[in-house]
């Protein structure tokens, strides 16, 4: 079973170097491809990505689900693995993913932790040990067989936020969804510019108008209302 890692940008030329170096220190030489879809950046993050080994994809349209259904569309290997820039893998993780497909759970995802060790931080990164899907996310990066994501029609591109948490609620009906009982490392950088009580709210906020089905473009506004970015 062949890899193809894609990584949806924008604006990470901070991030992407480090990523993709650690792509292909821990892959087997051949297994897996590696497919940088920008949005594009402004501050070059798809020349860092090229430089780094990566396959640079520009993407039609921005936003993340548009960015990762164009790499899966161009993507070769039998799984597909989304993953943001700024998480760190676990080295393990080609023999680990193929061994839950083979043992067949055609989708999952890891558990996270923060690169911090703030004790908030900590009870977050042991909810995601849990099945529910408040547990999820992005950053735990997410993998799929190419099959499976092709029967689902990929990500739903209506969903400009909170469409990982859409695609994961459609493979839990029809498929095995698998929570390796393993660790990603995920950037505390969100924390870092907002009260750890300011996220929390943002994303509750955020999940409550998701179950209530409100527009996506609304659930993003009232989302980056909510923090600062800076």
């Amino acid at each position: 079973m062949t890899f193809s890692v894609i990584i949806p940008t924008f604006n990470e030329a901070p991030n992407i170097a480090r990523l993709v170096a650690d792509l292909r220190r821990h892959a087997p030489a051949g297994a897996v491809e590696i497919l940088v879809v920008d949005a594009p950046s402004p501050d070059g993050t798809a020349s860092v990505a090229s430089q780094a080994g990566a396959t640079v994809l520009v993407s039609p349209r921005p936003g993340r689900a548009a960015q990762m259904n164009h790499g899966a569309a161009h993507a070769t290997g039998d799984i597909l693995y989304f993953v943001h820039a700024d998480v760190g893998i676990h080295p393990d993780f080609v023999a680990t993913i193929r061994q839950a497909v083979a043992d067949g759970h055609e989708a999952g995802c890891y558990r996270f932790r923060f690169d911090s060790t703030h004790p908030l931080l900590r009870i977050n990164s042991y909810g995601t040990r849990f099945k529910g899907i408040m547990s999820r996310g992005g950053d735990q990066t997410l993998f799929i067989t190419k099959a499976l994501f092709q029967r689902l029609g990929g990500f739903n591109e209506r969903f400009v936020i909170m469409e990982d948490f859409e695609i994961i609620r459609r493979i839990r009906r029809v498929a095995s969804f698998y929570i390796v009982p393993q660790d990603v490392v995920v950037s505390a950088r969100k924390y870092e510019t907002n009260s750890w009580l300011r996220v929390q709210l943002a994303n509750l906020t955020a999940f409550t108008m998701f179950f209530l089905n409100v527009a996506p473009p609304r659930i993003a506004r009232t989302y980056k209302a909510l923090l600062n970015y800076r």
